[in-house]
């Protein structure tokens, strides 16, 4: 498996990652800065300020889930399920390379998150 190029795209995402989240991170400190003049001002201000901060959440766990990856790529595990030890198929990792569990698996975890 050629994990060179993974990580490449790995540290790239992991630089658009940063990048949004301060992004984010900003637009929520505006928001919270913004002259607030009535009730509905008020609302917008705390819409935004809530969906920048779950956004950036989101941006946080991909984050994390891109360093992990990095990690098993200088480990050697790179490409590998974490929970049943299978290869990840090359096509999901190619979708998503950042994924730590094959399909099966995943799929697994999202029915546990339901």
């Amino acid at each position: 498996m050629n994990t060179e190029h993974f990580k490449k795209r790995l540290l790239a995402k992991a630089e658009e990652l940063q990048a949004a989240i301060t992004r984010l991170e900003s637009e929520a400190r505006q928001a919270s800065e913004a002259g607030v003049e009535d009730v509905v001002d008020e609302a917008t201000s705390s819409q935004e300020k809530s969906e920048a901060f779950e956004e950036s959440s989101r941006e946080w766990q991909t984050l994390n889930d891109a360093r992990a990856a990095l990690r098993r790529i200088d480990e050697g595990t790179f490409g590998t399920c974490i929970d049943c030890g299978r290869r990840i198929e090359p096509a999901r990792l190619e979708a998503v390379p950042w994924t730590p569990y094959c399909l099966a698996d995943q799929e697994k975890h999202d029915s546990d998150v339901r």
